[in-house]
């Protein structure tokens, strides 16, 4: 029983609606939501460990396994698929050994297939936690994953 977020417990326990935002701070504290959180959410909050769960999987900003500290995001919007969008996610499974939505056994990597980015004029593109690289080839890749493998993190 973690008491950080027993804490969280009693600051949502009987508030209407709190399950959402206690999730939301549990996940901010652990970095995700491992099963032993959801059952003690379950129990602190006096409801079944299926609701919490359902809860927990509805929302796509839940992640019930750990996530890297660089999150890739590659466009698969039509401009994005048009000009390359699924040969730059091709070069990245194939670099970082993982599938879309999986993190690197090292947890340096998270990579994600999304909808659309909202820059079509870069296409194809990606985001890297807060940084955009567009206008992508496959061959740029490797470049890219090095600017944050070698510093943890972009600088």
């Amino acid at each position: 029983m973690d008491p950080k977020v027993a804490a969280l417990i009693d600051k949502y326990r009987g508030y209407e609606g709190g399950l959402v935002p206690l999730l939301q701070e549990a996940q901010d504290l652990k970095g995700y939501l491992p099963r032993e959180v959801l059952e003690q959410i379950a129990g602190g909050m006096h409801t079944s460990l299926a609701k919490v769960y359902g809860v927990a999987t509805f929302y796509s900003q839940f992640h019930l396994k750990p996530r890297g500290k660089n999150i890739i995001r590659v466009c698969q919007g039509t401009a994005c698929h048009v000009r390359g969008g699924t040969e730059i996610m091709a070069r990245f499974e194939k670099e970082l050994g993982v599938g879309s939505g999986e993190t690197t056994p090292d947890l340096n990597f998270t990579l994600e297939s999304v909808a659309c980015i909202g820059a079509c004029g870069l296409a194809p593109v990606i985001t890297v936690n807060d940084d955009t690289h567009g206008r992508l080839t496959p061959d740029k890749i490797p470049g890219i994953l090095e600017q944050y493998q070698e510093r943890g993190g972009k600088q």
